[in-house]
């Protein structure tokens, strides 16, 4: 029998990157924030801290690519993203990130409409699109 797997996603961006916990006891995620991305300089010092809090057992972070599957320009910034976080020292899986930004941006919109959320902002989205990478890396195993 396997252990059970708690995983940080992140949707990386160039000012925020998103971030979910999730796990594959109930393959259910929870939005946990954002970390800032200014500057070209990744906060790592939030990142370390979600680890220490949340001890995850792996990482997964969402891989950009265009409509047709082609890579996008924003794959060499995902990728030197990927490099960094090898300094914590955990297994590093990637998913296809396309479309989980306008799935987060419907959700929270359907939230919104039945009167259970309130204003979106930018940083809710992020946040919900690792939500949706969290949950198609649970269900893809």
């Amino acid at each position: 029998m396997s252990q059970p797997r708690t995983i940080l996603a992140f949707d990386f961006g160039l000012r925020r990157i998103g971030v979910a916990i999730g796990q594959d006891v109930t393959s259910s995620s929870s939005p946990l924030g954002i970390v800032s991305n200014r500057n070209e300089s990744v906060d790592h010092a939030a990142i370390a801290a979600i680890i220490k809090e949340w001890r995850p057992t792996g990482i997964v972070v969402g891989m950009p690519s265009h409509a047709d599957g082609s890579p996008s320009e924003m794959q060499k910034p995902v990728e030197s993203f990927i490099k960094e976080l090898r300094r914590y020292e955990l297994d590093i899986d990637t998913v296809d990130e396309r479309y989980t930004s306008v799935e987060a941006k419907q959700a929270l919109k359907s939230a919104r409409a039945a009167g259970t959320r309130g204003r979106i902002s930018k940083e809710m989205i992020d946040s919900a699109a690792a939500v949706f990478i969290a949950e198609r890396y649970l269900s893809s195993g």
